[in-house]
């Protein structure tokens, strides 16, 4: 009994907020008579796309109202009113979103008035439910039909205001153009990298080395221990332009990440930070299919450019990652408990790892809130 009278609460308050809703759309009228009329002159033609913004607004708040109801959220789908005041109209009114949203507040008017059906069940349901549940032991049921009744409401607004097919492909379109231009511009400052760490690093060393080895044979016939000497040091140069070979290799693939898969590079390098101790929970991950190398790839270097601002900014000495299997793709979660206060703009590089996880149409979320913690979630698509 208890559990259909909280149930049947929860579904009150809901079927009250929606009516608090309703009664504010129902005054919205009044700024829609307004916008109609000002529009129809011409001389309030300006006040269209600020209607159509306030609209936008309350049928967000009642998306959001929705979900917290269904725990499925509703995409919010909507081109932005931008440019002159004939651009901004024409995109008002040409959009389907605005039809969209306009269908959903006219239904709304009726159906949210759903509270005045559930009130008069109560004194009902308690009657009748307390004696079925407290003398015959059976189900509540006219409780019940209170839940159903917000059920209901939750089901046609998520109908209503669910965007419609030819909106969210609008929405997609420009979100793969915009992932598109983050996608080149992360590969041209990686080729620019390359062409630095090449052109200051091996380069260079290999330049150094080659001086090297002409100095040693002019010396080598007249003063041979000169030679030798020049012999070592060119020796010394070349291995240390194979370093920089090597790290410029390892920042374009890392060969670890080919021989022992994510989990084993991972491992690999968490246990290269000399100074801070990286716990690793694989999720067992490491048995059976592996993701795609491209997401690999980026969990990997995701993964490494975490670690690099822990050992920079965080202040700490230990740093959690865990990688997970989920159904659409790979997770990987890195956290510590440092200061807190990552900022994208800052060039922690946070930057260029959204734009790398976005390529492959990822996620990623930071959680840095001042003093800590800070937790950098991506999610990755593949099929396993």
């Amino acid at each position: 009994m208890w559990k259909s009278v909280r149930r049947a609460g929860q579904a009150t308050f809901h079927l009250f907020l929606v009516a608090a809703t309703a009664f504010g759309t129902w005054i919205f009228i009044t700024v829609l008579l307004i916008t109609a009329v000002g529009t129809s002159v011409v001389v309030g033609v300006w006040l269209l796309p600020e209607t159509v913004l306030l609209i936008r607004r309350i049928a967000g708040a009642k998306r959001s109202l929705t979900a917290a109801r269904t725990g499925v959220r509703i995409p919010e789908v909507y081109r932005p009113l931008t440019g002159t005041v004939r651009e901004r109209v024409v995109t008002a009114v040409r959009y389907p979103g605005t039809r969209t949203d306009a269908r959903w507040m006219a239904a709304h008017w009726f159906y949210g008035a759903l509270l005045a059906l559930a009130v008069p069940l109560w004194p009902v349901g308690l009657v009748v439910d307390g004696l079925r549940c407290g003398l015959l032991r059976r189900e509540a049921v006219v409780l019940p039909l209170i839940v159903r009744l917000a059920d209901l409401e939750a089901d046609w607004s998520t109908a209503l205001l669910k965007p419609s097919p030819q909106a969210q492909l609008t929405a997609r379109v420009r979100e793969l153009a915009a992932t598109r231009a983050d996608a080149i511009a992360a590969h041209e400052a990686e080729l620019r990298r390359i062409e630095r760490d090449l052109h200051d690093g091996a380069q260079a060393q290999l330049v150094a080395l080659s001086v090297r080895i002409g100095l040693a044979r002019r010396a080598y016939g007249g003063d041979r221990d000169t030679g030798l000497r020049l012999l070592d040091e060119a020796q010394e140069q070349a291995e240390k332009a194979l370093a920089e070979l090597r790290h410029v290799v390892r920042g374009i693939h890392p060969p670890v990440l080919t021989d022992r898969g994510l989990t084993g590079a991972v491992r690999a390098l968490a246990a290269s930070w000399g100074g801070l101790r990286v716990t690793v929970d694989d999720g067992g991950l490491g048995q059976g299919v592996r993701a795609p190398a491209a997401v690999e790839a980026a969990a990997y270097f995701a993964v490494a450019e975490s670690l690099t601002n822990v050992a920079k900014y965080s202040g700490v000495s230990r740093a959690e990652v865990r990688l997970a299997r989920v159904r659409r793709g790979l997770r990987v979660r890195v956290r510590d408990e440092g200061c807190g206060g990552a900022d994208e703009a800052g060039g922690s590089g946070l930057l260029g790892m959204r734009r790398r996880v976005a390529a492959l149409d990822g996620t990623m979320d930071v959680s840095s809130p001042a003093g800590g913690p800070t937790v950098i979630d991506v999610e990755l698509p593949c099929v396993w």
